[in-house]
């Protein structure tokens, strides 16, 4: 059976670009309706794949964060090249990490981190992140129970040797939050299950931006781009975004 994947995107629209991220196991259809809100108010975007993402499992227990970083780099300097001189980036979860990381690596104009991660789980329970997704991936496709199962289970006897990697990428941006001094907002769901949101306390406290905010969306979880309150969440980047001192 024939799929439709998930493309990444860059809708441009005017002087002023945003770079958005997407999460662990996600792709860009996590932060499209970002990307096209954005785009009606005249902010250009692009949102990369990450290598190993919106394919098939297989494909991404063979990549790890160095892969998705790369990814991460390219997709800035794939604006720069496309003539974006300012820049802001605003990442979901793991891309909110990748987003912290940039506000100490590159001149960045502002960040947003939304439901962002500064703890990490065992790479056992990671891993069983892995097995859900690689689950739902072959029902979209299609696939038989029996067919999911056989292809499931040959993935659990592949572990992720990444896991590990990934965990000390987090630990390792954590101990330089206190290097960012770009604007910043913080975006965290009061409802989500799947990191811990004291992470947000965290982010916004050790941040040495001069301008930041923290703010808390009670009826959301960890996809937040894609939850109850998106409209709320898309008004309010879009409001930190225009109080930046864009040069044009």
């Amino acid at each position: 059976m024939l799929i439709k994947t998930t493309k990444p995107f860059f809708f441009e629209a005017g002087k002023r670009a945003v770079l958005l991220l997407h999460g662990f196991t996600g792709n860009s259809s996590d932060v499209r309706m970002l990307g096209r809100f954005l785009e009606k108010n005249g902010y250009t975007s692009l949102a990369p794949h990450y290598k190993g993402h919106g394919v098939p499992p297989e494909e991404l227990v063979k990549t790890g964060p160095t892969d998705w970083w790369q990814d991460v780099e390219d997709g800035y300097e794939q604006l720069k090249t496309a003539g974006y001189d300012e820049i802001a980036v605003a990442g979901l979860s793991l891309g909110g990490v990748f987003s912290l990381k940039l506000g100490y690596t590159k001149p960045i104009k502002g960040i947003v981190t939304m439901c962002s991660p500064m703890t990490m789980k065992t790479t056992d329970v990671m891993f069983e992140g892995i097995i859900k997704y690689a689950r739902e991936y072959k029902k979209y496709e299609g696939k038989t129970e029996q067919q999911i199962e056989e292809e499931v289970e040959a993935i659990r006897q592949t572990p992720m040797e990444t896991l590990s990697e990934l965990r000390e990428f987090v630990y390792t941006v954590r101990e330089n939050v206190d290097h960012i001094y770009a604007p910043l907002l913080v975006t965290q769901g009061r409802k989500d299950k799947v990191i811990d949101i004291e992470s947000a306390n965290f982010i916004y406290k050790q941040a040495e931006s001069m301008e930041k905010k923290l703010n808390w969306y009670e009826n959301s979880g960890h996809v937040i781009t894609l939850g109850s309150e998106k409209e709320q969440l898309n008004k309010d980047i879009l409001n930190f975004l225009e109080a930046l001192e864009w040069n044009e």
